[in-house]
């Protein structure tokens, strides 16, 4: 592994940070000992069994990811709701992100294990979002290195009670076994991972759809992985900063890639292009919040006036439009 400018945790840090992750899965209610990498809550009534390895596109040399549906976590999809990307190197090979679930992680690494048989030596968190952490739990393991923004362990540590107890009461006995792994490897602004003979560009970005946002540029092949900085026909989810996440994109876009592989949506896109509509939504979001603090409208209607001529253009547009525009609306009086 190489670094440029990057950051790891100290000992202390990392005894810190292992200590609280265990703290945290201590809140999981079945208090049992974390399955094996063998064994796996798959199927229904969360009984062990060997998990079902989720379906794999292979976008570029290499690169193989796992195209989400666009839905809410149910028992029927395990939690298996965001992208997850496998990159395969001459050495080693790297996941990006994990599903909401411990199983929808294990499926993940059944799904890796038939793909290579490199080891595995990196899970990248491209941001703290259940969807795309709590499967971390499955990939722990000797040898492998959990890595995310330096932002990223506090703010899924502060949440961590609300994302478990929600994957318990929305899973049921599927959630068995899901708990907090936080990052050992954490990015101030970049780092370079070495897959051998792949490199893997790690980029720390401002704040944007969350505080931690990070994304993974493949040298190998100029597949960027944006996770949620990039949704594609699911609607874009505001978590973070709306100015900010309208300035990156001006600045992302201006970079080339082969292809873009988002958090949500069709596994491999044209860039910049992809962006296009995602820029479009945050653009009428703001502008539509904008227009409405100017007349002094109340916080409250903002959800029957922000971004209404986007609906019936995403998927779970009914679902989060009307958060964010509350979001926008709580940045946006204050400018």
């Amino acid at each position: 592994m190489t670094a440029g400018k990057s950051a790891g945790f100290s000992r202390d840090r990392r005894t810190l940070l292992a200590r609280l992750s265990l703290a945290l899965g201590g809140l999981w209610a079945s208090g049992g000992p974390l399955p094996s990498l063998a064994q796996t809550s798959g199927g229904a009534g969360g009984s062990a069994g060997p998990a079902d390895p989720l379906p794999l596109e292979r976008v570029a040399e290499g690169v193989f990811v796992y195209r989400a549906p666009y839905e809410l976590v149910t028992p029927a999809n395990q939690g298996a709701i965001a992208n997850m990307t496998l990159i395969v190197g001459s050495e080693a090979a790297a996941v990006i992100d994990t599903g909401n679930s411990y199983i929808a992680g294990a499926r993940m690494l059944a799904a890796v294990r038939a793909a290579t048989d490199r080891p595995l030596r990196y899970v990248v968190n491209t941001h703290m979002h259940p969807d795309h952490t709590l499967g971390n739990a499955a990939f722990v393991a000797p040898g492998v290195q959990f890595v995310a923004h330096r932002k990223m362990p506090r703010a899924l540590s502060v949440r961590a009670e609300t994302y478990l107890a929600q994957a318990e009461r929305l899973l049921g006995p599927q959630a068995e076994g899901t708990r907090i792994v936080l990052p050992e490897l954490l990015v101030d602004d970049e780092l370079t991972l070495d897959l051998g003979g792949r490199a893997l560009h790690l980029r720390a970005h401002p704040t944007a759809h969350t505080d931690n946002d990070l994304t993974v540029r493949d040298t190998a092949t100029g597949s960027w992985v944006m996770g949620d900085l990039l949704f594609i026909g699911h609607i874009p989810t505001l978590d973070g900063s709306l100015k900010g996440w309208l300035a990156l994109l001006d600045a992302i876009t201006a970079e080339s890639a082969s292809r873009a592989i988002p958090g949500h949506g069709p596994a491999s896109a044209g860039w910049p292009g992809a962006a296009a509509d995602e820029r479009r939504y945050l653009a009428r979001l703001r502008s539509d919040v904008a227009a409405l603090i100017a007349s002094g409208g109340a916080m409250s209607t903002a959800p029957e006036v922000a971004a209404r001529s986007e609906a019936g253009r995403w998927a779970l547009y009914d679902e989060f439009n009307a958060r964010n525009a509350i979001a926008a609306y709580h940045e946006l009086e204050w400018e």
